[in-house]
């Protein structure tokens, strides 16, 4: 199939709608970077694609191009169920607005969403996202992505959210910090040498005056 799709590249054929269609879900992540670039965003308009299953690069690109495609229908309550296929590859400020939009997304999706994008969402965020389906967040918490996303909000963010999640940051807790010493490469070389040299003989003369008095 990836050696089908790369031919019709080749010999100068369109990604458009209809090609989208004949590969369909079943094959879209074969596409390199090339033929995902090659992709007209309003063809996606036409196709029926999901690529939940793809690469994230795969995701991150069909994504913008979705975005792209459906830029028109921004404000529109349709907009969300348009681009919910590709929101796997949506950064955190798209779905920081989002959020705004009373999208009621599931779980199902939620635990799909690009991680790093996750990860910079606040608690308010997340409940503007989840809406109506925010209760069952709690049933996450204990299992990747949501454990570690908790694991970086403050507990008493966490608590207003008023469904019983756990595992945030208390506060009032001390911050231990490693002094960092200056690295022996910042010395000159000829020093550092010399040290070394030295070591054995300064120890000496140490433990012999330490023994004699």
């Amino acid at each position: 199939a990836s050696a089908a799709i790369k031919r019709y590249v080749e010999l100068g054929n369109a990604l458009n709608a209809t090609a989208l269609d004949a590969i369909g879900t079943k094959y879209v992540c074969l596409l390199n970077a090339t033929e995902l670039e090659a992709i007209d965003p309003h063809s996606l308009k036409l196709a029926s694609l999901n690529p939940s299953a793809c690469s994230q690069e795969t995701k991150n690109v069909l994504y913008q191009k979705a975005k792209e495609a459906f830029s028109d229908q921004h404000r529109s309550p349709a907009y969300y169920e348009l681009i919910l296929p590709y929101l796997g590859g949506a950064p955190a400020a798209d779905l920081k607005v989002l959020s705004k939009d009373d999208v009621n997304m599931n779980m199902s999706t939620f635990v799909t969403l690009r991680r790093d994008s996750l990860m910079r969402l606040t608690p308010g965020e997340v409940q503007g996202l989840l809406g109506v389906q925010l209760p069952e967040l709690a049933q996450w918490q204990s299992r990747a992505p949501v454990r570690d996303w908790l694991a970086l909000q403050k507990q008493s963010e966490l608590d207003k959210l008023n469904i019983g999640l756990t595992g945030g940051l208390q506060e009032g807790y001390i911050n231990l910090v490693t002094p960092k010493f200056p690295a022996m490469s910042s010395a000159p070389l000829g020093t550092v040498a010399m040290v070394f040299h030295l070591l054995p003989a300064l120890l000496l003369s140490f433990l012999t005056v330490s023994i004699l008095s």
